[in-house]
């Protein structure tokens, strides 16, 4: 049996993130699940003291479009491999005003706005029906870790924020976000779900780090280009790398609690 402390670290990576940087590499495999075929290989490597596992959500090069991921077959992968405590790193835009480009948010909620994903491992020929408690999808113990760590490196973020899952590819109209931010949502995204709910049936920690790459739909009276979405990436992504390397070393350590 694999050794607690031995186990990565995973790390799925979105738009702005297909590769770790500083990750010392030794080794990638390509795996087959039953629910199919991963987004890219698993990269394993070291980040700093800390074996982690890498996936590209969306494929490297960037090819997969958020509705057509097979969530299953990533997060299955990253647990048949080790992983208990999961980071998913979302680009998101910022519906709250304190949220704009290039600001960190580390989420604490979210309400699911998809339709049609395979959102679920509990299908098909069950023994028995399974219901799993998804009152606080983040875990707390990992959110601290980042929230402390952002903290200590005085960055521009938010420990707290509503995340709203958007079904994309299409961004979103000025009155569905309009919508979302009377529902209480903070951000808007196309990734987060079925992403954290299928961590969570596994037993996964699992934790969204997002970054923000652009106001929504309506917060500001000029169009959303992909020019100004690739400028906040640049400017925001140094710093959720040097978080993610940061901050690893303590998620790490919560692989040896129960």
């Amino acid at each position: 049996m694999q050794n607690l402390v031995e186990q990565p670290v995973g790390i799925i990576g979105g738009t702005g993130l297909m590769a770790l940087e500083g990750l010392q590499i030794t080794g990638e495999r390509s795996t087959a699940n039953a629910w199919g075929i991963p987004s890219s290989v698993l990269t394993s490597g070291l980040l700093g003291q800390q074996n982690v596992l890498f996936l590209a959500r969306h494929g490297n090069p960037h090819r997969i479009p958020p509705h057509q991921i097979n969530y299953r077959a990533n997060v299955q992968a990253l647990f048949d491999a080790g992983v208990r405590t999961l980071v998913g790193v979302n680009a998101v835009g910022g519906i709250h005003p304190d949220m704009g480009p290039a600001h960190i948010v580390i989420p604490d909620q979210l309400i699911d706005y998809t339709w049609g994903r395979s959102g679920t491992f509990f299908e098909g020929e069950l023994d028995n029906v399974t219901h799993i408690d998804f009152t606080w999808p983040y875990n707390e113990s990992a959110r601290a870790i980042l929230i402390e760590q952002a903290e200590r490196l005085g960055l521009s973020f938010s420990s707290h924020g509503v995340y709203g899952a958007t079904q994309g590819p299409r961004l979103e109209t000025a009155a569905e976000v309009r919508r979302m931010e009377r529902d209480g949502c903070d951000l808007a995204g196309m990734t987060g779900m079925p992403e954290a709910a299928l961590a969570a049936e596994l037993g996964m920690r699992y934790v969204s780090l997002c970054l923000v790459v652009n106001y929504a739909a309506g917060k500001t009276d000029t169009a959303i280009t992909m020019a100004d979405i690739q400028r906040a990436i640049d400017d925001g992504m140094v710093a959720v790398k040097t978080l993610l390397k940061d901050s690893v070393a303590g998620l790490g350590a919560l692989q040896t609690k129960a």
